[in-house]
């Protein structure tokens, strides 16, 4: 395709990646027809083991993966490896997502001339540096040309700390409805996970750390496994607080049935094994986790944090549940649990309102006319872009 526009997407990554991994690796191959020509620079440890996860999954993806070694913050060659490729592959648009590539985009522009974008996924708290780094990320984002959020939360977050409105775009998830359909019976995918059959599951996804609230959701599955429920609690991620977690539930006394699947490659066959899923996080954004479970039809209860209200109606699509109450969410998983046709008829309402409002094919077209605008191809919008129809 002649005339290409080429856009670098930036990230630091260390270890398997996150869920804006899932966003920027499939991102590529649906911008091409818009006219860009998307490359993935990603900042990651030399010699990380789970940057081959990635590898593997931007080779499946089609997704042009360029590998940036990285040795920590004061890696000054990381800013001439970037602007190496930036003037080798002729970037016009820099497309950060963190806080490291959003000061490079600043720190390379005068080098080298393109237009400055950057995604906010959100902003949680890891080590001790990580305040300093999120401190460096806000003060780079009024910088910036385009500011994209993705979730409610997080665009009023960045228009409370400058960012100017006409520059602040919300753009909410969305994810591969082609992909992410069920098509296995749940009792083969259970039986993949040692799990018998006719026994029901409630699984969880995500980084095992400490805001993701997984000892919530663990002492919620305990009272209601000593209730006399027969079901089995399957997380799967990997983290700082795996330890913490493992002891957690030797301490209760459910190991037989409270499992930590640590990473799993594919957690789609995750999906196909669950009946619930529960998203206990205390902060977030809005998750793919969550989208990629209501678009496997799979009850969903989570907690109100940041977009996940705008995606969920109480009671028709989803329940939610407040953050940090072990009660509530012991209280909406037993509903569930005791009732086999409501979480039928949420699994299916929830499909059917990811296909409305959250299609990947969709949120890509819009950050393809987010493009054009910034490189004058088309008039700019009079308000904020967001995806909500496919």
């Amino acid at each position: 395709m002649p005339n290409l526009t080429t856009v670098l997407d930036a990230r630091v990554v260390c270890g398997t990646g996150g869920g804006p991994d899932k966003t920027i690796l499939n991102s590529p191959r649906f911008l091409l027809p818009a006219g860009y020509r998307m490359l993935c620079a990603y900042m990651h440890p030399p010699g990380d083991p789970g940057f081959e996860h990635l590898r593997r999954r931007a080779e499946e993806l089609e997704a042009p993966l360029l590998p940036v070694p990285d040795r920590g913050p004061w890696d000054v060659g990381v800013v001439r490896r970037m602007l190496e490729i930036c003037r080798r592959e002729g970037v016009e648009i820099w497309h950060g997502h963190d806080y490291k590539s959003n000061l490079l985009g600043l720190m390379l522009r005068p080098f080298w001339p393109m237009r400055l974008v950057t995604t906010v996924h959100g902003w949680v708290k890891q080590t001790s540096r990580t305040p300093l780094y999120y401190g460096i990320d806000r003060a780079c984002l009024a910088h910036y040309e385009r500011v994209i959020c993705v979730s409610e939360d997080l665009h009023q977050r960045c228009l409370h700390l400058g960012v100017p409105r006409d520059r602040c775009l919300l753009i909410e998830n969305g994810i591969d409805t082609e992909r992410f359909v069920r098509r296995s019976a749940p009792d083969e995918a259970k039986a993949r996970f040692g799990v018998p059959a006719g026994r029901t599951v409630v699984g969880a996804v995500g980084r095992l750390s400490a805001e993701k609230g997984f000892d919530l959701l663990i002492r919620a599955a305990d009272r209601l496994i000593r209730d006399g429920h027969d079901f089995d609690l399957l997380i799967a991620g990997e983290g700082d607080d795996e330890s913490r977690l493992r002891s957690l539930i030797d301490d209760l006394g459910c190991r037989d049935r409270v499992r930590l699947l640590g990473f799993l490659p594919e957690p789609i066959d995750l999906f196909h094994a669950m009946d619930i899923f529960a998203l206990s996080s205390l902060r977030e954004g809005l998750p793919n986790v969550v989208l990629e479970a209501m678009a496997m039809e799979v009850a969903v209860v989570a907690t109100r944090v940041a977009g996940v209200p705008r995606l969920i109606v109480d009671g028709e699509d989803g329940v939610l549940v407040e953050p940090g109450s072990v009660d509530e969410l012991t209280q909406s998983l037993g509903s569930l649990l005791r009732d086999p046709g409501r979480r039928s008829r949420l699994g299916r309402a929830g499909r059917e309102t990811i296909d409305r409002r959250s299609c990947f094919r969709t949120r890509m077209r819009t950050i393809g006319k987010l493009y054009d605008e910034l490189l004058g191809l088309a008039e700019p919008s009079t308000t904020s872009l967001e995806v909500t129809s496919s």
